[in-house]
């Protein structure tokens, strides 16, 4: 080939925007329809038949073809301008391609794109001919691919991405490779064959020298492997690079000894090297290099001739993935994770340039221990020996070292769903190690005689088709057992429990009853052994030799082994189950009380008088109760467990129950006889202790107690014998902590102890010491001090203690710290960028950067506001010395640096404007004269100070004309000179007259012979054609420009700049910044030797950015809704994409996540900035450093891919590419946008096999290269992964693709900033700090509700959230020790998490809220969680009723399922006693507190009733009169006071106090009460109990999307009703018939005060439930939507359900949907339902004895034909129906003659009984309150044995009358609002107060 460089064009055109891109149209069948994609312009074919290009979608392609053919079409289009016929010839390709892999179209969307496909060519077969500029297409093809050769020799050498022609460099590679798969095609014949092979082989060698070597392209495994040329995630450490040209330096050999592709990282030092740079002594290369050498030693390996591969191994993980058959993609996945992991781990042991073997072992030692801690926790928990074996020789130990962590990384890597299961894979790895450990040692099998070798070795992908799939279709068929969360959780197998069963043998026995997952057969279980009985069996013969004995298992039949260890049961008494020491206290407490009650205890003493003691000892009966439940309970919950439990398991629950019953049974006895006949025995001795009296049941007592005496120990500290941590606390300090909560509500004392001791530990961390602007000015000198002691690294110059460091006061000589300034104008241009300031804004905050006054400080002007005009009207009004005029001057530190700025800055500017040799000693004159004074203090009687007003506006008049710059302007400058002049001699100095004689003597000097060109001499300052006095315009010096704009701006700002940011969230987040620097972080270490980490990002269907539409007018009423007034400073007008960014960035979308992320990557590069030796000389501006030096800026990128890593786990983006959805193109914008983001999601592809399309799933990770998406790795899944929670799952699929030793966890709905990503380096250094005796293993961080500003609901969360996420999860840190995972954005300890089960669960249903259940685990295994407060994160929440009644059903169905997990019931065993009662009160106690709350109120009006109506209350107040016994009312009336909430609410008052002082705090609770704040979460509580109570009962639990939409909407009545129907509004009539008839039936005895103090609260919440969401609800008052509103409800009532018809279309179909949980339930909860269903009935009862028409009979007939009355009503309205449907068509007039009939028969009944039988008017008030609670019992009777009547004609009366009452409450609810919108200022303040104006 020749060398020679030719100068061509470039090869590759950009395509002309007016081309619209042709897509196939779905939704037409096998037709197909030719349509573009809506962001290209029109473009068809001329009606002359020219050829008119037209691109061709290559994006949306069926998931068969994609990977064959979607580079042929891509290179099409890149031609479609320049060469129309190759691009021809390139679609004809790929049509072949697509046809012969898919002749028959079986593959879904195949038919429609061949179709698509064939017509194109068909149009432009001819039509492109005519373009073709050779004879033949060989030629075209030859001549296109010869300019590509071209560009490619000329720009190859000097190739770098950020180079303009490294882009187009990359085109050319593309295009040159896909020729020469068309010219094997388009060339025939020999010749022509000839002329290819030619051409081939000069393609090769471009290839080779540019791309790769030949080995690289000769192991090219498939077409699609050779179209990725640049598939590399961070490194490219694949086999095939050895051949670059670079390799003739020998200082890189090794290092680019690994790279097939060109690599950003690694080329940027190949290009130092060029350049003369010696990158071999560049620190983090360095330590990559000693890590890629540590996994290429192969010496020692066995041979390869039982192996696919031939010849030697590259490196140890190719050795892997020949013996054990890993995939290779994920081979190379895992080798870039260890070679940077451990280059990390290198970079923290040493920073020298040459890394010593020892260091080298320290690091792998290192990660040795975190990856294996707890595979040997696992094995010594099953008495194993580990299969981890090391040689003695060092070198060979460190070689197998790195075998087995790879090893685990490659079984981590490709076990998909299995990495839920860590011990699963311990089990794994165990036996691969073991047979890792034969084959590298030549071991023989004690058995066969055979050399040891792989199990599942050798073959392609035999790992994940032996291995991971069997275990994955175990888990997949027990999945969907669950029947999507509908199914008990006793009927199928979860991750836990298939995790939890251990053993299987190996190889593994697939006739072993764990891969039985049919339905277990009552009759056969008795026969089915434990699974650890047979393991025990054959558990020498499975660990040496891996066989199986498997002659017994092959002669019976599998069965379902059923539950491991635990089975989630669902009950309430899991509550107490798995806290049952909390309840013994608590009870066995309250029976205490109540027997010192009873006995009238007065003093502590008297409880030791014997009969006394004796009583109070009888709680141990009780206790003894206790322990028999709790054995009863263990027993009854593990059953469907036995048949893999140990023996000794089973032994021990029968002994507890045995012994429960044996204590059961003396206790009671004993007592009983001791009370029969007392027996008192005592002592002869004369001590106190002596004269006690013993009976026999303290006898028996006592050694009950000793029997107990290790349970009395474990009660209070488990954790000595569960290895878990117990408390630091003493148990003094403790108990005395916990003393009140028996004697009030606990969860009330927790708010209030959450209050005192979140809010001491707030004021002692410094939170909230900058809170306002003026904290922030007063602060600011101390700021620059405080960021370098945490933010740099430290230096060894430190000396200063902490102390000084904060409060030392500057010197007026010292400057501030130029990195400090540098990070400043940062986060202020950050600020401008984000357009929270405005232009000038920015100006006012920023610190100068120029070299110009070096001597003192120059703060920024904000800080200087009004300083120098204050100084100046002092200096006027000033009568004294000058000393105190200095004085009081310099007492104000800006003050003085203003006046010292404008000073010198004038001088300076004078200096420059003024050229003149006179006028130039006019000035220094006056300078002189000026200084001559200070120094002699003679100031004040040299210079008059009244004068000094005019003089600073004459200043000003000049800098605006300095600023503005025109020539036309000379005159005024010189005018405006001699005014300042003139001001100066005349009104100023008082000798000013030696000034103007120097020009008067300069005039008189002057020769005779002088030429003048006027008659008059110039003026001073004033330029002739002989003399120039001043330089106007200024020269374009950017360090002057600079100072005269900042002059002007400290002579010109007034008081407003004191309110500058105006912005609050610009405010918020530079006193939160500000605020952070004081309190107690880590110092930061070096950036190349901070922990590396990655942050996991994780969408579904989110919006990526809100689709705004181009309508103008619509963006500039959204702007001026959202108060954006610097929008068009910031954005010019016409720019659409810009406009639609700007708004993504202001609601809650994935493009508003990422780039806060991507702050991580910007805050490190500027800090990596900061630590080079020469960065001294970027301060100027880091934009300009970057553009003028790309190395040093392409190096820093390098360094910040090997710290940093950002994955978003988009599962749907494989999907949305292949269907044309415009989200996938909006993530492929994001990836374009920020290269250094990754995207992992999910593939579901067919392949046809044998004519059939089979789906094969694979996780993708992507990046973008140029403007197309490229795949990295694409590793291929056992089957779909989606099979447990959608959440988790996400997260698992993608978290092979993370990197570093941390791993950071973000929401879609999260936010980042600069300012807070500088702290990050701080924030991974609490790693590396133990708390107590080990490490954190998760980090929490405080959060800030971003959407707090949108409605009043919004900022009810954003406080509510606020309060948890600061001040409540600060106390469960410290001092409880009992915070867990409670979602995004924590920060894990990667390694520690990714071999415990990942950093979620994913069990279908029981781990809904799966975040919560990393923490859980975490904790069991020994973890610790720590809480930071002074970095944070941004939010977003809910901002609509129905959005956050949703998120709170999320949230109470997730606290359910934990009541029921195996993690609570762990946690609640083996916490210590206190941090049991801690994790109950913060975890599900909260919710059970609410719903016996609730439940609370139900039994005191039921209660009530029962005493109206049976007339105890009456007799008790009666007698309490006569006695002056002070009523219980007085109390109730107080209770119900505290049960308001206000108590609760008291942590959110002291965390807003904290944060925004307290008197603001008073402000905004006072507003949030005006704006019903406890209207709101008065709400919340009953969709919290709701939901809680209905899903431990009846299952059901499912996410729940919310939507979170920034903007609120209205909601239809029909859709508010269909939410809260049965959480709300049935219970709220229920409470208010309640409340109504105890008020009818108390009034003759009670008064109205007193019924009110009691019941206030009751109607509060009554009211509440009832109207709330039409109270909330946005033009929720407006007379229109609340006519449509009801025409909606209408036909929602009468429209009729069925299949297909939805809920929110039929009234019918919601009813059916709202009985799913009794349709999917037992016999015990139907059995429930119509328990619960009695007191309706009950209720009838008490009310109808109460008639006067019963005549106070009691009789149980009155209530016999109450029921009568009831069936009659029944059958008249049945009657009714049955007429309409006999006669209403037909026979009309003798349907209202038979409705009349009925009617007048009524009346005439009611008229007889009120005369005969006295029926007064309120009995038919009570018959109504009474019946209509009846009928709806009788419905919900109906609903739990639905399937005995369902197919009667009961079921059809069922649901007539259901659909009766729901309309009839639909009514009665909408009848007030009807009423209410008639008002005006009903509707106006509604929509005024409770929402934002812009949103509404």
């Amino acid at each position: 080939m020749s060398n020679e460089i030719v100068p061509v064009d470039d090869p590759i055109e950009e395509p002309k925007p007016n081309k619209k891109p042709v897509v196939y149209d779905e939704d037409e069948g096998s037709e197909g329809v030719i349509k573009s994609l809506p962001y290209y312009g029109e473009s068809s074919s001329s009606g002359s038949g020219g050829y008119v290009p037209e691109v061709f979608n290559s994006e949306s392609l069926p998931s068969t073809l994609t990977s064959e053919i979607q580079r042929f079409l891509r290179v099409a289009n890149m031609l479609e301008w320049k060469a129309p016929r190759v691009a021809y010839l390139c679609r004809f390709h790929a049509f072949e391609i697509a046809h012969n892999l898919d002749r028959n179209s079986t593959g879904r969307k195949v038919r429609q794109f061949k179709t698509v496909l064939l017509q194109r060519l068909e149009r432009d077969e001819e039509t492109s001919k005519t373009t073709r500029l050779e004879q033949s297409d060989s030629r075209e093809l030859k001549r296109v691919y010869d300019e590509n050769r071209r560009y490619i020799n000329q720009h190859a050498e000097a190739f770098d991405l950020e180079n303009s022609h490294g882009e187009k460099l990359l085109d050319a590679c593309r295009i040159a490779s896909v020729l020469y798969e068309v010219l094997k095609t388009v060339i025939a014949g020999p010749q022509k064959l000839l002329d290819a092979c030619r051409i081939a082989s000069v393609l090769y060698e471009v290839l080779k020298t540019v791309i790769a070597g030949p080995q690289a392209l000769a192991d090219r495994e498939s077409i699609q492997a050779r179209s990725e040329l640049f598939a590399y995630n961070i490194l490219p450490l694949d086999h095939g690079g050895i051949q670059q040209a670079i390799m003739k330096f020998p200082e890189l050999e090794k290092l680019v000894n690994f790279a097939v592709n060109f690599n950003i990282s690694i080329y940027i030092h190949v290009d130092m090297w060029l350049q003369g740079i010696d990158c071999s002594q560049t620190n983090e290369l360095l330590q990559i290099k000693v890590a890629i050498q540590v996994i290429r030693n192969v010496r020692g390996l066995p041979l390869t001739q039982n192996l696919p591969k031939r010849g030697t191994f590259v490196d140890c993980f190719e050795f892997l993935q020949y013996s054990f058959g890993f995939q290779k993609e994920n081979v190379a996945n895992q080798r870039e994770h260890l070679v940077l992991l451990l280059a990390n781990v290198l970079s923290r042991h040493s920073r020298k340039q040459v890394l010593a073997l020892k260091t080298i072992d320290a690091s792998i030692d290192e990660l040795m221990r975190k990856f294996f801690k707890n595979y040997t926790n696992w094995c010594k928990f099953l008495v194993r020996k580990s299969n981890i074996r090391l040689p003695c020789v060092k070198q060979d130990a460190q070689q197998y070292k790195i075998l087995y962590i790879g090893l685990y990384l490659l079984i981590w890597g490709e076990a998909a769903n299995l990495r839920f299961m860590p011990e699963c894979l311990c089990y794994i790895f165990h036996h691969m190690a073991y047979e890792l450990h034969g084959m590298l040692t030549g071991a023989v099998s004690m058995t066969t005689g055979d050399t040891i070798e792989p199990a599942y070795g050798g073959s392609h992908e035999s790992f994940l088709s032996n291995v991971v799939t069997p275990i994955y279709e175990v888990i997949r068929e027990e999945a969907e057992k669950n029947k999507c969360g509908t199914a008990d959780h006793t009927t199928w197998r979860n991750y836990d429990d298939l995790n939890e069963f251990f053993w299987l043998g190996w190889p593994m026995r697939t006739k072993h009853d764990f891969f039985c997952t049919s339905s277990p057969k009552k009759s056969k279980v008795k026969n089915s052994r434990s699974a650890r009985e047979q393991r025990k069996e054959k558990e020498t013969e499975d660990e040496e030799q891996g066989l199986n004995d498997v002659t017994s298992e092959e002669n019976r039949e599998p069965k379902w082994l059923g539950k491991t260890n635990f089975v989630e049961i669902r009950s309430f008494w899991q509550v107490f189950r798995s806290f049952d020491r909390m309840w013994s206290f608590f009870i066995l407490s309250l029976q205490a009380m109540i027997i010192m009650a009873c006995h009238d205890v007065g003093s502590p003493l008297e409880v030791f008088d014997a009969v006394i003691l004796e009583d109070v000892m009888s709680i141990f009966i009780t206790s003894a109760i206790l322990k028999l439940i709790q054995a009863i309970l263990d027993i009854t919950f593990t059953w469907k467990a036995r048949n893999t439990m140990e023996l000794s398991q089973k032994r021990i629950q029968l002994l507890r129950l045995a012994y429960a019953v044996i204590w059961t049974i003396v206790l009671p006895v004993v007592y009983a006889q001791s009370r029969r006949k007392y027996t008192c025995y005592s002592t002869q001795y004369e001590s106190w202790i002596g004269k006690w009296c013993y009976s026999p049941f303290m006898v028996v007592v006592v050694i009950y107690l000793i029997t107990n005496a290790v349970d009395l120990v474990l009660f209070f500290v488990p954790a000595v014998s569960k290895y878990i941590e117990i408390s630091n606390w003493s148990i003094c300090r403790t108990i005395s902590r916990w003393t009140q909560v028996y004697f009030m509500d606990t969860q009330i004392w927790y708010s209030v102890y959450c209050t005192i001791c979140g809010g001491l530990y707030g004021i002692l961390h410094h939170l909230g010491e900058i809170r306002t602007l003026g904290m922030l000015r007063s602060r600011f000198h101390s700021l620059p001090s405080a960021f370098n002691r945490l933010i740099p690294p430290p230096s060894k110059k430190r000396t200063k203690s902490f102390l000084q460091n904060i409060f030392c006061k500057m010197s007026k000589s010292e400057v501030l710290d130029p990195k400090f300034v540098l990070v400043w104008n940062q986060i202020i241009s950050n600020f401008r960028s984000e357009d929270l300031i405005s232009n000038r804004e920015m100006d006012l905050m920023t610190i100068p950067t120029s070299g110009l006054f070096p001597e003192f400080i120059r703060w920024p002007i904000f800080l200087l506001a009004n300083k120098f005009s204050t100084a100046l009207s002092i200096a006027r009004d000033f009568v004294g010395k000058d000393e105190k005029l200095f004085k009081r001057i310099r007492k104000d530190e800006y003050m003085y640096f203003s006046v010292k700025e404008c000073y010198e800055s004038v001088k300076y500017i004078l200096e420059v404007l003024i050229v003149g040799d006179l006028e130039k000693r006019v000035v220094s004159n006056i300078v002189n004269e000026i200084e001559r004074s200070i120094e002699e203090s003679t100031f004040l009687q040299d210079f008059k100070m009244s004068a000094l007003p005019a003089l600073q506006n004459k200043f000003v008049e000049l800098l605006e004309l300095i600023v503005e710059g025109d020539k036309n302007q000379n005159g005024n400058v010189v005018q405006v000179l001699q005014d300042i002049f003139e001001l100066v001699t005349n009104d100023m100095m008082a000798n000013g007259h030696r000034v103007v004689d120097l020009i008067e003597c300069s005039q008189e000097a002057v020769d005779d012979f002088t030429v003048f060109s006027r008659k008059i001499e110039p003026q001073l300052f004033e330029s002739a054609a002989s003399k120039t006095s001043i330089c106007f315009p200024l020269p374009d010096d950017g360090p002057l420009t600079e100072q005269i704009q900042r002059l002007h701006l400290l002579l010109t700002v007034k008081d407003k700049a004191m309110d500058i940011p105006a912005n609050l969230e610009a405010r918020r987040r530079i006193s939160f910044f500000a605020t952070s620097l004081f309190m107690d972080m880590p110092s930061a270490p070096e950036v190349c030797s901070m922990m590396s980490f990655s942050l996991q990002n994780f969408r579904t269907e989110a919006q990526v950015e809100p689709n705004l539409g181009y309508h103008a007018t619509y963006h500039a009423k959204l702007i001026e809704r959202m108060g954006c007034q610097n929008f068009n400073e910031l954005i010019d007008d016409g720019k659409e994409e810009e406009i639609r960014k700007w708004a993504s960035f202001r609601g809650q979308t994935l493009s508003r996540t990422v780039r806060g992320i991507m702050y991580y990557r910007q805050a490190l590069k500027l800090q990596a900035l900061l630590e080079m030796p020469e960065y001294k000389d970027v301060l100027e501006d880091v934009n300009v450093f970057e553009r003028n030096n790309p190395k040093s800026s392409a190096e820093l990128d390098a360094l910040v891919d090997m710290k940093f890593t950002y994955v978003v786990s988009c599962q749907m983006f494989g999907s949305h590419k292949s269907s044309g959805d415009p989200r996938a193109e909006d993530v492929k914008d994001l990836m374009i946008r920020y290269p250094a983001l990754r995207v992992a999601y999910i593939e579901e592809k067919e392949e046809i096999i044998g004519d059939k399309p089979q789906k094969v799933y694979s996780s993708i990770l992507a990046k973008a290269v140029g403007t197309f998406d490229q795949v990295i790795y694409r590793i291929k899944l056992p089957g779909p992964p989606i099979i447990g929670e959608g959440k988790p799952e996400n997260q698992n699929h993608a978290i092979i693709f993370t990197r570093g030793e941390a791993l950071q966890t973000i929401d879609m709905n999260q936010d980042n900033y600069l300012e807070e990503a500088l702290k990050v380096r701080n924030l991974l250094q609490e790693f590396h700090h133990n708390r107590g005796r080990r490490p954190p293993t998760i980090l929490g961080l405080r959060e800030y509700i971003f959407t707090e500003s949108v409605s009043s609901l919004a900022w009810f969360m954003s406080y509510q959230e606020t309060s948890f996420v600061t001040i409540g999860q600060r106390l469960l840190a410290n001092p409880l020790r009992v915070r867990f995972h409670y979602g995004h954005p924590d920060v894990f300890d990667r390694l520690f998490h990714i071999t415990r089960g990942g950093i979620s669960k994913a069990s279908k249903t029981i781990n809904l809220s799966e975040d919560v259940f990393a923490g859980f685990n975490s904790t069991l295994r020994r973890g610790c969680i720590t809480y930071h407060e002074y970095l944070q994160v941004g939010k977003g929440r809910d901002v609509g009723l129905n959005q956050i009644s949703k998120f709170e059903a999320k949230v109470a169905n997730g606290n359910s399922e934990q009541t029921l997990s195996r993690d609570i019931h762990r946690l609640g065993r083996r916490f210590d006693f206190f941090r049991m009662l801690s994790c109950y009160f913060t975890t599900i106690g909260f919710y059970f507190s609410s719903l016996i709350s609730v439940l609370g109120i139900y039994v005191f009006l039921y209660g009530q009733l029962y005493l109206v109506l049976s007339g105890l209350e009456k007799a008790l107040l009666i007698e309490a009169r006569m006695k002056n016994i002070e009523s219980l009312e007085t109390a109730l009336a107080s209770q119900s006071f505290i049960q308001l909430g206000l108590l609760t609410g008291l942590p959110m008052v002291m965390e807003i106090g904290l944060e925004k002082g307290f008197l603001t705090a008073l402000k905004d609770f006072v507003l949030m009460q005006l704006q019903l704040a406890a209207v709101f979460f008065t709400f919340s509580l009953g969709t919290k109990t709701h939901h809680f109570g209905r899903t431990i009962m009846y299952g059901g639990a499912k996410y729940i999307p919310t939507g979170r939409k920034v903007v609120v909407f209205h909601a239809s009545f029909t859709e508010n009703y269909r939410l809260y129907s049965r959480s709300h509004f049935v219970k709220g009539f229920e409470l208010l018939l309640l409340l109504v008839v105890y008020d009818l039936f108390r009034r003759s005895y009670q008064s109205s005060m007193a019924y009110v103090l009691i019941t206030y609260s009751v109607w509060f919440m009554t009211m509440t439930w009832l109207f709330a969401p039409f109270l909330f609800n946005p033009s929720g008052f407006d007379w229109d939507k609340i006519v449509d509103d009801w025409k909606g409800w209408n036909k929602w009532i009468k429209e009729k359900g069925g299949i297909g018809i939805q809920q929110n279309k039929s009234w019918q179909s919601w009813w059916n949907d709202e009985q799913a949980h009794l349709r999917r339930s037992g016999y015990g909860a139907r059995l429930f339902e119509i328990l619960l269903s009695i007191r309706f009935f009950l209720y009838q009862y008490g009310l109808v004895y109460h008639l006067d028409i019963s005549q106070q009979s009691k009789n149980f007939l009155v209530y016999v034909l109450s029921w009568v009355v009831i069936l009659a009503v029944f059958l008249t309205v049945k009657a009714v129906n049955i007429g309409r449907q006999l006669f209403s068509a037909r026979y009309h007039l003798m349907f209202r003659l038979f409705k009349a009939f009925l009617f007048l028969s009524v009346f005439a009944i009611v008229i007889t009984l009120s005369v005969i039988c006295e029926l007064s008017s309120k009995d038919l008030l009570v018959c109504c309150l009474a019946f209509l609670p009846t009928g709806w019992g009788l419905i919900l009777v109906a609903q739990a044995v639905r399937p005995i009547i369902e197919n009667t004609g009961l079921w059809q009366f069922t649901d007539v009358l259901a659909k009766a009452y729901d309309y009839g409450m639909g009514s009665i609810l909408f009848s007030p609002i009807d009423i209410l919108a008639w008002l005006p200022i009903i509707s106006a303040f509604q929509n005024s107060i409770p929402f934002q104006p812009g949103f509404q």
